[in-house]
């Protein structure tokens, strides 16, 4: 592998060199969710073919997937801090690829599980390496835009998971769909790694990096030092936990409560996180920036704000008869449920020194996934199971609604955080 005394100055790139990485990131991380979130709308026919309940396909969604991703996730990142990052991404990239393409091929639930285990297992060599990239190409004044920049690979890959998945099911069927993504990502895997360079850790940085890899037991006593990161991190997981059970949960809500074919719902959902998602994550990196600069508190009052007005949004979507109504009530809360990624992903990389970013930033997915994925995905299912016999078709909606009280948890944990980011910015 290369060393960090081979790695690229990321100062000496050209701003257009910088923006080509970027892009290259975010199309990866769009692969990442289209493989990730690609479940969510074939849930209804992998329901109907393998005769899954609401719960096995919540565990097949959520703890199947965040189980080894969120275990794996910070031996990878140890690793990315310590050799060439690029190198980790690309064969994380073929391995999540290849079984995603391996899903199509099962015939029941634990061949499905245990496939989806393994796209986790490849997914946890992708994120975290890529946050500690864009903090090394981008200085501090533009990272909460870049790493928001980064974050649209998750409406981008959710909507394209989403549309791709009920289009290829539609014409073809779900099993198809698995193969056909999976195929893509492994033919990406090589030009990724051909185009972006290893930078320098810490050259944007005025203090640098020590050039020493810190062990894991100094990462968690630098992290445990440091109260933000931790309110952040159950903040963002428990925002996560509504999130991430709508991403996987909205389709088939479309499909049993406003009778929408598979395709439809695709089509409907797939535009609600590509508008709002982008929306969002945009307008959360740019606000941080813009204030974040003077008061480093913003970076976690902005996403508490947010969190809080998701609620009335929400509620007025789920409980509209209309579909078209309900369609531009959802575009709201979408895109504010996500304006806590560029604030949040910037200040996890500003509480550790350079040298410690991509474990620190796999210690906050290990947080976020195992809580986020792992429990709210198969909460909302199980919620939705023991609701069915009182309101049949409609027992997602109550789900959903009674998901909304997790947001008002995350506000909370943020507003207390706001208070110490300030003294724990490094």
């Amino acid at each position: 592998m290369q060393n960090n005394n081979e790695a690229t100055d990321p100062a000496a790139e050209s701003p257009r060199y910088r923006l080509v990485v970027l892009a290259m990131l975010v199309l990866v991380y769009t692969f990442n969710f289209i493989d990730r979130q690609i479940v969510g709308i074939l849930a209804v026919p992998i329901k109907a073919d393998l005769g899954l309940t609401d719960t096995q396909l919540g565990l097949m969604g959520g703890l199947a997937f965040a189980l080894f991703y969120t275990l794996l996730g910070i031996p990878i990142a140890m690793l990315a801090d310590r050799s060439n990052r690029t190198a980790i991404m690309t064969v994380a990239l073929v391995f999540w690829s290849a079984m995603t393409a391996v899903c199509g091929f099962a015939q029941n639930f634990w061949q499905l599980f245990l496939a989806r285990l393994g796209v986790g297992v490849g997914e946890a060599g992708g994120v975290a390496p890529a946050y500690s990239l864009v903090a090394d190409y981008f200085p501090p004044h533009q990272r909460a835009r870049a790493l928001g920049v980064y974050s649209f690979g998750v409406p981008i890959g959710s909507s394209l998971g989403i549309l791709f998945g009920g289009v290829i099911a539609s014409l073809v069927d779900w099993r198809t769909a698995f193969i056909v993504v999976g195929v893509a990502g492994i033919v990406l895997a090589p030009i990724f790694k051909l185009v972006v360079r290893e930078p320098v850790r810490g050259g944007f940085d005025a203090k640098g990096s020590t050039g020493k890899p810190a062990s894991f037991g100094e990462v968690m006593r630098m992290l445990l030092s440091k109260p933000s990161f931790w309110g952040l991190s159950f903040g963002a997981s428990a925002s996560s936990m509504m999130g991430y059970g709508m991403f996987f949960w909205l389709p088939s809500f479309f499909v049993r409560s406003y009778q929408l074919t598979l395709l439809e719902a695709s089509l409907y959902y797939g535009a609600i996180l590509l508008v709002g998602g982008i929306a969002g994550i945009w307008m959360g990196g740019s606000l941080a920036d813009r204030f974040g600069a003077a008061r480093k508190r913003a970076y976690a009052i902005i996403p508490a704000v947010a969190f809080l007005a998701t609620i009335p949004f929400y509620i007025a979507a789920v409980t509209s008869h209309s579909l078209a109504v309900s369609f531009v009530l959802f575009l709201v809360p979408t895109a504010l449920g996500l304006v806590w990624l560029g604030p949040v992903l910037s200040s996890i990389q500003h509480v550790v020194p350079p040298q410690m970013r991509a474990t620190a930033s796999a210690v906050f997915l290990f947080v976020n996934n195992l809580i986020g994925i792992g429990l709210g995905t198969v909460a909302l299912g199980a919620l939705s199971d023991a609701l069915s016999a009182q309101f049949g078709a409609n027992s997602l909606r109550y789900a959903i609604l009674a998901g909304t009280v997790f947001y008002l948890v995350a506000a909370s944990l943020f507003l207390l955080s706001a208070k110490r980011l300030e003294t724990d910015w490094v």
